[in-house]
């Protein structure tokens, strides 16, 4: 028996209970058979048997259209098993659910009854106060999984829901006969899929992706987690509503080049009752689809708990990379010529920002007036937004939070939170009320990325948790962050459009694009930029007219790590921003999202070497209507954006 140890924890629990119950010879039984010896047997026996030899059959639940079904069964040892079926196709095979305590209890067998509550259907709108709709639908049928286990006491819940876009589930435990706490050590949680599928993996929130077989996984990666059937499916893993717990990561089952386990950050200690973070799993035929329904996240966080909320506002922002009150002044003005909301001050204004000798309470540089910056931004309706530190907010957040009131600045960026634990989960999220007591906006970095929460909490405006401008990335890094990172919500991208990485790296008219691909409310657009340096170029009209919510987003076309077309709605005004990578690219989009009846003025910012401008951008203006089509022609680290408003409504809906 001693190799069995070697196998994948499913495959070892099914042999050991094959082997009590006879269904292996006992001379297969000998303890010198060797790992690929007992792969292969496991393998026979899992033939032999029901799916992960179940011994009850499949139950379980329909989203509203029938696309997704999730169901339950157990194992021969009392095993909690569930499964996903997406448009009657398996997404995730039967697969192992629970955790183990930090004492050795251990929640993934020995459940002698399975009992599923009732279904309920529930379906509303709601309107978030900024994203990427002005409505979102939340529609899905629901119900709960009972696991009981009446001779030691233990109950384990599984809450579901069934979208039309995915599942989710969470682990609840309502009582313990060891307390009035629970220690989780592990979440043992499988992701087995019916294939070796190509898996986006990135070891760290802002880290590079790349596109390698699912077996092939060295380390946990990051979540949600992209993978690409041979058919051309797409399948993501993602976490929602994580407030009170441990950071859920991915890594691969030991000797399985088919699953995905959960890896928790660290160990986590919840009173009783339990109600663990969502587990999601998504589908579609193509990434876009994926993106189009990644308000599934917010719909699995409560409603906003803020009731005024008249002092949050979106807006683009450019810092000030002087620290002084001439530089903020000068930003001001910069402002209010190109149509922007925000200076922001980063690390140094109150010191060096790893220096515990630093005080975030006051101004260290001599040649920065603060108060007379925030002024003159008041007069110009123009907000004024602080780094600080990790290291000050952690010990002065109580302090700091109603002198900033007191000074009127409009939010918070937080540098280099301490993440992925519970103790700092919990900090961090903690912080964020508090700063909503004080009405200050909220901007997370570094290796934070959102699981829906800024539905409950919609001061949280953005979070890095990505690869961003100023780490120079290919439009490859680009077109794989904006097909799995943006599944998570808001990303502070830090785009830097003038620095010279620009030329090396993309085009000008790319940087234009990625603007609307890269959905976030506070949308940082000059990131190195110092207003006395920026030329005066024409497509700047584009970053004045530029949103940073939205009322409508739809994908229109995209491959992972290739190109992207993603089309967003401001009102009646469309923007459109397309990416390319790996080779030259010719798109043809077509414009049948647009009203009927209606012709518009489509403004084109593309790639132009003879522009006469130092950024290569040329500018042309055509009339279109929703049966005409977009044909735009892209270097292979190019891009293309488009603004199109309407010019006036006709009878007449043929190509104008």
């Amino acid at each position: 028996m001693q190799g069995i140890r070697a196998l994948p924890e499913t495959l070892h629990r099914l042999l050991c209970s094959a082997f009590r119950e006879g269904r292996i010879g006992a001379r297969l039984r000998s303890s010198y058979m060797n790992p690929t010896t007992l792969t292969l047997l496991a393998s026979t026996v899992a033939l032999s048997l029901p799916p992960v030899a179940a011994t009850e059959s499949w139950k379980g639940l329909e989203s509203p259209s029938g696309s997704f079904r999730i169901e339950f069964s157990r194992g021969p040892q009392g095993s909690p098993l569930y499964r996903v079926l997406w448009k009657g196709k398996s997404v995730i095979e039967p697969s192992g659910m629970g955790f183990v305590e930090s004492d050795g209890a251990d929640w993934r067998e020995g459940f002698t009854q399975l009992e599923l509550g009732k279904t309920t259907e529930q379906k509303r709108s709601w309107q978030p106060l900024w994203g990427e709709r002005s409505t979102v639908l939340d529609h899905y049928r629901s119900m709960i999984a009972t696991y009981s286990d009446p001779a030691n006491s233990r109950t384990l819940k599984i809450e579901t829901r069934a979208y039309d876009g995915g599942v989710a589930f969470r682990y609840l435990v309502d009582s313990s006969p060891r307390g009035q706490s629970i220690a989780i050590k592990k979440e043992k949680t499988e992701f087995i899929f019916t294939d070796e599928h190509d898996l986006w993996a990135v070891s760290s929130a802002q880290g590079e992706y790349s596109r390698i077989k699912l077996g092939s996984l060295p380390y946990s990666t990051e979540r949600p987690s992209i993978l690409e059937t041979k058919e051309g499916d797409v399948i993501a893993i993602a976490e929602a509503g994580l407030v009170d717990f441990a950071r859920m990561r991915l890594k691969r089952a030991k000797n399985s080049t088919t699953t995905l386990v959960s890896d928790l950050h660290g160990p986590t200690v919840s009173k009783l009752p339990l109600q663990m973070p969502w587990r999601v799993i998504m589908a579609g035929e193509t990434p876009g689809l994926l993106l189009e329904n990644n308000d599934l996240l917010l719909n699995l966080n409560e409603p906003s708990r803020i009731e005024n909320t008249d002092w949050i506002r979106p807006g683009k922002v450019i810092r000030d990379v002087t620290l002084s009150t001439e530089g903020g002044i000068a930003c001001v003005d910069f402002c209010v010529k190109y149509g922007l909301q925000f200076v922001e001050f980063d690390a140094g204004w109150y010191g060096g920002e790893r220096d515990t000798d630093s005080d975030a309470r006051t101004v260290s540089r001599p040649d920065l007036d603060l108060p007379k910056v925030i002024a003159y931004a008041k007069q110009n309706k123009i907000g004024v937004i602080l780094y600080v530190n990790r290291i000050h907010l952690e010990r002065d957040l109580d302090d700091l939070l109603p002198l900033y009131q007191d000074w009127g600045i409009a939010g918070i960026k937080f540098g280099f939170v301490q993440h992925g634990d519970q103790k700092w989960t919990k900090w961090m999220h903690d912080a964020i009320i508090k700063c909503a007591d004080y009405q200050l906006m909220v901007d997370v970095h570094d290796e934070y990325r959102m699981t829906g929460w800024q539905r409950t909490y919609p001061n949280f405006m953005t979070a890095e948790g990505i690869g961003g401008d100023e780490t120079r990335p290919s439009n490859e890094q680009v077109l794989a962050n904006v097909f799995n990172r943006m599944i998570a919500g808001p990303a502070d991208h830090t785009f830097c459009y003038y620095a010279w990485h620009v030329k090396s790296k993309t085009t000008h008219a790319a940087q234009l694009a990625k603007a609307v691909c890269f959905f976030s409310p506070w949308q940082f657009l000059f990131w190195y930029d110092r207003p006395e340096v920026v030329k005066d170029v024409p497509e700047l009209d584009f970053f004045r007219k530029l949103p940073t919510t939205w009322d409508d987003t739809k994908v229109l076309n995209g491959e992972i790590g290739k190109y992207a077309t993603i089309a967003r709605r401001s009102g009646r005004d469309w923007f459109i921003g397309s990416v390319n990578a790996v080779e030259a690219r010719e798109l043809v989009i077509s414009l049948d999202f647009l009203e009927p009846g209606v012709t518009y003025d489509v403004t084109t910012y593309f790639e132009h070497p003879g522009s006469g401008t130092p950024t290569n951008v040329g500018i042309r203006r055509e009339l279109v209507t929703t049966t005409s089509v977009l044909n735009t022609k892209m270097s292979s680290r190019g891009g293309t954006a488009y603004r199109i408003t309407p010019v006036r409504d006709t009878p007449d809906v043929g190509q104008p």
